[in-house]
């Protein structure tokens, strides 16, 4: 089966592309299929986002598509950045700049929780959806570590492997991220039907 990642982001299809791997799905990029732009992002939910990506790239295609929706949600800062992660200081954000606006906000909190949250929405062209969520609680660090990863992998610290997202190793974190758990999900409810 193929399935058309709607998105642009390289870590990210990898990402699919690792997690999925040893099974009958063919995963592509969008771009791979001519689309080089996805739909705008303008639910407020992660789920309202994936569905709204995944719906706008299988219409285009005539494929099923998988979208992701995911961000960092942290308890002092009453769930930012939230769906407004890869965008926290501005329109086209650098990952760096928003782990330096993240560390400023967090400079004096004492409550360090957060989480990550994934929503995966899968659309086929007779138009049947279905949604996948997986989470990842961690901890903001009080300063950046590791190369691995990309968004805020470098704040997100795992108390149980005493180590950022950003450093443990590739496929340690394609088994517990908040994207693995929903991608596994997926490739049950792809491969299984359920």
């Amino acid at each position: 089966m193929k399935l058309i990642i709607a998105s642009t982001n390289k870590g990210k299809i990898q990402e699919f592309k690792s997690i999925l791997a040893g099974s009958d799905l063919q995963v592509i990029g969008m771009e791979e299929v001519g689309i080089a732009q996805g739909a705008d992002e303008t639910a407020d939910t992660f789920e309202g986002n994936a569905m709204l990506k995944a719906k706008y790239v299988s219409a285009l295609c005539g494929e099923a598509a998988v979208a992701d929706d995911s961000g960092l949600c942290v308890q002092a800062l009453g769930g930012a950045p939230g769906v407004y992660s890869a965008r926290y200081s501005g329109e086209n954000a650098a990952d760096h700049d928003n782990n330096l606006k993240l560390l400023a906000e967090m400079e004096k909190e004492t409550n360090r929780d957060a989480k990550f949250v994934c929503a995966i929405a899968v659309a086929h062209p007779n138009g049947k959806t279905q949604l996948f969520k997986g989470e990842l609680k961690g901890k903001i660090a009080f300063e950046m570590k590791g190369k691995g990863g990309f968004g805020y992998d470098c704040l997100f610290y795992l108390p149980q492997y005493k180590m950022t997202s950003a450093e443990i190793p590739p496929e340690l974190k394609n088994k517990i991220s908040h994207r693995a758990k929903a991608l596994f999900k997926l490739k049950n409810y792809l491969l299984n039907g359920k």
